[in-house]
């Protein structure tokens, strides 16, 4: 499954921005999806991941309460919801669609098929 993030771009701190993700190539409603953020020089870390069906959603703890994961399965898209932002929220975001999704490894990059081409979100304070 090829996929297209959008929606970064600068906002102050305590906004809020959506992210979307667009998938093509393959039947979307058959992968769970996630979405990670990379800061400059660090590795790839965990935001949230959806499952197949939407009925499942997972999230770091540094987002809980603030973000929302969502998906809508006649569009292709999954979108990440952020609000109340913060400076350190301030990365690269990827979207990745994993095709047997399992609950105990949702937050491995390892575990993901695909990957898009990211996003950038800068949080100023």
């Amino acid at each position: 499954v090829q996929l297209q993030a959008s929606g970064g771009g600068l906002v102050q701190a305590g906004g809020s921005l959506r992210l979307s993700c667009v998938a093509s190539g393959r039947t979307f409603s058959n992968y769970g999806m996630g979405w990670f953020r990379q800061y400059v020089g660090k590795e790839r870390e965990f935001v949230a991941h959806i499952s197949r069906s939407g009925g499942s959603t997972y999230y770091a703890d540094s987002v809980k309460g603030r973000f929302t994961i969502s998906r809508d399965n006649a569009k292709n898209t999954v979108y990440l919801q952020m609000n109340s932002l913060k400076p350190e929220d301030t990365a690269v975001y990827y979207c990745a669609a994993v095709r047997f999704p399992v609950a105990s490894r949702v937050d491995s990059v390892s575990f993901y098929d695909s990957w898009g081409q990211g996003t950038l979100v800068t949080v100023s304070s």
